[in-house]
């Protein structure tokens, strides 16, 4: 069994981390950390674990933490740097379901995240867990950072028009929508119910944080820089992430729906829909799946893309999890083949 620990259990992704490792047959999960609720048992702050996880939250030990065989970091963004180092020396693998290892240059990640970077030395190694894109090096990595939502639905988007140069680099357009659930569980006014319901709003236009992480890994993709014009949006629902993907062909792109199949065809959590479908966040509610459809209408002006998420899932404990059972050679599909949640 993998001894797994999580530091951060009690946010939205850490109780999703909980529910999947709790049915994954090849894991024990034997630490759960946080600093406010230590002493607190998990099942009494979560009842939907109850008679499936019986350990309390701790407080963060370095002792506990490293008898462990991989450590989640399901903490707000500034956390893992400072466990990174220690856990790595005492050879426990590290996955950080935040953005503290997924931007490559020190300085950017500076300016994004308003911190100085406190082991800017593991930037290098730290490989960037999206499965579909780097397998074969998450399978070989001790640090994996683990994608965020918006950058997983849009990479996985964009991936085969890029990886086969169809479209040009200078004109993609993302307009995404985002659940509630992806600004975490800590009370916001701008998150309550009445603040949301009923209504539809952009946000952090000129400067969300996950537009470098997304230029980033598309620019790896394309081996070329690429910088998208990326707009969020805040819906009133509580998971899920719709990303609709608008770009220009630069070339004849032929059976465009055939390279679609055949780019995810061996992917266990990328569904490629029939032509003319329209995926809907709903049928991928609970799961690590990503449905995609493609639409390319009359041959002819812009390509669209449509990618769905559960953020939560594909987009955060799901991926993250994935990532875990690749870098222990287990089969990747380990505790994550349940189905949507219907209705």
């Amino acid at each position: 069994m993998i001894k797994v620990g999580i530091i951060g259990g009690t946010g939205y992704t850490g109780v999703e981390l909980l529910r999947i490792l709790a049915d994954h047959p090849l894991v024990e999960i034997t630490v759960i950390t946080s600093r406010g609720e230590a002493g607190t048992a998990v099942d009494d702050m979560f009842p939907s674990l109850r008679g499936r996880v019986d350990l309390c939250f701790v407080a963060p030990d370095d002792a506990a933490l490293q008898e462990c065989d991989v450590v989640f970091s399901a903490t707000p963004n500034g956390v893992a740097m400072t466990y990174a180092r220690r856990l790595l020396d005492a050879d426990v693998r590290l996955i950080d379901v935040a953005a503290d290892f997924r931007l490559k240059d020190p300085a950017t990640w500076q300016r994004w995240y308003g911190m100085e970077h406190q082991c800017p030395d593991l930037l290098s190694e730290a490989v960037y867990g999206l499965p579909e894109l780097n397998r074969e090096e998450i399978k070989k990595a001790r640090l994996v950072a683990n994608p965020g939502c918006y950058p997983t639905s849009i990479c996985l988007g964009l991936l085969p028009l890029l990886e086969n140069g169809l479209v040009a680099t200078d004109d993609i357009v993302t307009d995404a929508k985002s659940g509630v659930s992806g600004a975490g569980r800590n009370a916001k006014m701008g998150n309550l119910f009445s603040e949301v319901a009923d209504s539809i709003k952009a946000y952090g236009v000129p400067a969300h944080r996950h537009r470098p992480e997304i230029n980033q890994t598309l620019s790896q993709i394309a081996a070329e820089p690429i910088t998208i014009t990326f707009v969020p949006h805040l819906v009133p629902m509580v998971r899920g992430i719709h990303a609709t993907i608008y770009a220009s062909p630069q070339a004849p792109v032929g059976d465009i729906q055939a390279i679609y199949e055949a780019r995810y065809s061996d992917e266990p959590f990328v569904d490629v829909l029939p032509a003319n479908s329209h995926p809907d966040t709903r049928s991928v509610r609970g799961s690590n799946t990503c449905r995609i459809a493609v639409h390319h209408p009359g041959q002819e002006g812009r390509i669209i893309v449509l990618s769905v998420i559960d953020n939560l899932v594909k987009g955060a404990a799901g991926q993250a999890v994935q990532n875990m059972n690749l870098m222990f050679d287990m089969e990747e599909k380990t505790g994550l083949a349940g189905l949507p949640l219907m209705p």
